[in-house]
Order: C-alpha cells, then sequence, then structure tokens
C-alpha cells in the first residue's frame, strides 16, 4: 500500500495520529504497544470533529505532568531496548535525531544531552513512535507528500515569544519544497516535519493509485480570523494501492512489483548491512544477499531488492550512492502473496503482538514477531528457541 499526506493545514504529531487512527488503526492496539516500550504515564483518547463540514479525528494525548521531558540520549536508549520491528525503531531514532540536531544547532548545545523542551514530552514519544507503528499496522510501504505550507506569524515557548515557522522546523525541512500557507497560524511543528521527512519518498502530486481509505487528523488551533483562508485545520490521508488490484483466488492474491539487482565483488559487509537496514526502511518489500562467483573468479554478492513501482527511482538511487556499483537491473514481474494481518494473542507471556497467515486451504497460522520473542527471551533468560516453541504451541492449540 502507498500513502498520500494531503497537508491542508500543515501537519503535526497528533494530527498524523488522527488522521491514521481515522484510517482503521484501533487506539487500543497503539496504546498496547506503545506502553511496551515501556512508557508509562499516559493515555490517547479521541473525538469527532468537524471543519468546514468535514468529519475528522481529534486525537488527545494525556501525559503524566511529573514525568519529566528526557534528553536525546535518553530517548534513542528508550527506542533501541525497546520491542519494536527494525523498521519502526530505524524510523523513530531518525525521527527524534532530525530534531535533536535541529535543537543543539540552534540553542548552541551537545546532541546527546540535548532536552526537546516542547518535543521532548511523552506525547512526543508517543506521537513520533505511535505515527510509525500506525504506519506498519497499515502496511503502508511507501508515503508521498504535497508541498509544505507554511505559516506565519509568532508562537510562545520556553524560550520567549519565537517567530513561525519556528527555527526547529525550518532546520528539519532543509531540501524539502516548502509553500506559503497564507495564515498566521503554526501549520508545521518540529514534530511533523520530523515525521513527514522520515517517511515521506516524495513532495508534489498524488501519485496514480487505486483508493482503498482516507483519514482525516484534526489539529488543535485555529488561523486567526482574517489572517487568511478559511482552511479546515485537517491533515487528509489518503491510502491505496500503487497498481491495479491484482487477481485472487481464495486467500492468494497475486500483484506487480519490481526487482531491482546489482552484484559487487568490492564492497565491505559492514557497509552491505547498512545498506540493507536504509533499503527496508525507506519501505523495501524484501532485501538479500546473494553469494555469487563473478569475473576472474572473484567471490561476490548479489543485492535483491523487492519494491513497487513507484519506488524504483528512490531505491536505484539509493543503491548507486550507498554501495561501490555502478550499475543495476530492473524488471517487473508478478508475485502471489498470503492474506496476514497484525493481530494482538493471549499466550503464557501475556498479550502480545503476532502475524496471522491465511493459508491456501483456508487455515489460519498464527506466528509470533521476533522483536517480541527476543524481549521475552532476554528477560526472562531463557533459549530464545523455547520461546519460539511455545508461542507457536499458546497461538496454534491443535495444530502443531
Amino acid at each position: 500500500m502507498i500513502a498520500y499526506f494531503d497537508l491542508i493545514s500543515g501537519i503535526s504529531g497528533d494530527m498524523t495520529l488522527g488522521a491514521l487512527v481515522d484510517l482503521g488503526v484501533p487506539v487500543p492496539w497503539l496504546k498496547t504497544r506503545l506502553s511496551a516500550l515501556p512508557l508509562n504515564g499516559f493515555d490517547i483518547r479521541t473525538k469527532a470533529v468537524w471543519q468546514n463540514g468535514i468529519r475528522g479525528v481529534d486525537l488527545f494525548v494525556d501525559a503524566d505532568t511529573h514525568v519529566h521531558s528526557k534528553d536525546y540520549k535518553g530517548i534513542r536508549q528508550l527506542i533501541a531496548d525497546a520491542p519494536l520491528s527494525d523498521r519502526v525503531k530505524a524510523q523513530s531514532l531518525e525521527a527524534f535525531e532530525k530534531i535533536g540536531v535541529a535543537e543543539s544547532k540552534i540553542h548552541g548545545a551537545d546532541l546527546e544531552t540535548v532536552h526537546f523542551h516542547e518535543v521532548g514530552g511523552i506525547d512526543a514519544i508517543v506521537d513520533i513512535v505511535g505515527s510509525f507503528l500506525c504506519v506498519e499496522y497499515l502496511e503502508i510501504n511507501a508515503v508521498h507528500a504535497s508541498v509544505v505550507p507554511l505559516g506565519h506569524g509568532w508562537v510562545e515557548c520556553s524560550h520567549g515569544s519565537i517567530p513561525v515557522p519556528v527555527p526547529a522546523t525550518l532546520a528539519i525541512l532543509k531540501g524539502v519544497p516548502v509553500r506559503d500557507g497564507g495564515v498566521e497560524m503554526e501549520m508545521v511543528t518540529p514534530t511533523g516535519a520530523a515525521i513527514i521527512t522520515t517517511l515521506c519518498d516524495s513532495f508534489g502530486p498524488m501519485p496514480e493509485m487505486t483508493i482503498t481509505g482516507i483519514g482525516y487528523g484534526s489539529g488543535k488551533n485555529r488561523p486567526e480570523p482574517g489572517s487568511g483562508p478559511g482552511l479546515p485545520n485537517l491533515l487528509r490521508v489518503v491510502m491505496g494501492a500503487s497498481t491495479p488490484p491484482g487477481k485472487e483466488t481464495g486467500t492468494i492474491s497475486t500483484e506487480k512489483v519490481v526487482v531491482i539487482e546489482t552484484s559487487t565483488d568490492d564492497m565491505s559487509p559492514e557497509i552491505s548491512g547498512y545498506l540493507m537496514e536504509k533499503l527496508l526502511k525507506k519501505g523495501a518489500l524484501d532485501v538479500c544477499h546473494i553469494p555469487v562467483q563473478m569475473k576472474k573468479n572473484r567471490p561476490g554478492t548479489r543485492l535483491e531488492v523487492v519494491c513497487r513501482k513507484d519506488q524504483v527511482d528512490t531505491f536505484v538511487r539509493l543503491i548507486l550512492s550507498e554501495s561501490s556499483s555502478i550499475g543495476v537491473r530492473f524488471q517487473e514481474v508478478e508475485r502471489a502473496v498470503l492474506a496476514r494481518r497484525e493481530i494482538l494473542v493471549s499466550t503464557t507471556f501475556g498479550m502480545l503482538q503476532a502475524k496471522q497467515i491465511t493459508r491456501p486451504d483456508a487455515s489460519v497460522q498464527i506466528t509470533p514477531e521476533y522483536e517480541v520473542c527476543r524481549k521475552i527471551a532476554d528477560e526472562r533468560g531463557v533459549p530464545l528457541g523455547d520461546v519460539y516453541a511455545q508461542l507457536l504451541l499458546d497461538m496454534n492449540p491443535g495444530r502443531l
């Protein structure tokens, strides 16, 4: 699936979460996943609001005021130790690094110890990590957005009055196309800027897609009367398939994807691993390294990337920039996939995240997530294989 972030009135963390919840992410699921970080002293609630006749979700993060904001080092450690997928963990770390770098340069502080002030509390952690969790839940593999609109005026913060766009927002948006939003209001917050620049592959018109869902997230502010057009303070996220729907046979569906390949015999394994992480974080459907024998009988490695058609340019540029390759091959192919979805399952170890797969004979198999199993093994001091075996029995009674 792909998503188009239509920045009608900009973007903030709560607007992003609201729009994704409106697309179908269950709030109880989101709270459970965030509580496992571990993150305590917060609650998430929503209410329906109407702006200019359009219904949206207004999302609130109620945080314990006695919980102090964290510095960059503390937030990085919290995320690194969390039971999150590699993709969500990498995106969350990238977003907070962008905010940390911007804040440290603006305030002349050391990156490791800089406090994030307005964006360092529990609500910001919920907004950022929660947004990436929601994107993963909705199985969104590529994100595009409209040109970013910026407001004007002044806002009050812990340092006093500062101009809009605030300095941290502008620093994070370097290299991103922006425009004048024409209203006296903070249209883009640092948190919103960090989320969209981490997720987004391109900024501009909506890409071709078959629409499957639309979500609206409401902002808390309204433009000053007479400051500009009476726009609804909403973020619209449009989700869909990047290609026409594939053929379906029972629980098997087919779709068109692109396979990108290149072979190298002079690249460090560390760089290969780094490149794989970046490709997966950008939304590649699959990435693998295959041993090959190359010319002059030299051992080498073939990199194979599976992605959506609209992602080809992004991944070709990334491969040619980060690897020693001087050329790549790519072709469109069809693939068949089984129906699957993320669920919560009651087990010996409590309620855990798992993947439900429907086989061709319509039987259902549930498999635990690796990060969940690893966390249990580490905390309880038991072999990882034993954890997998127990969870498979818990999740598939009578099958194994």
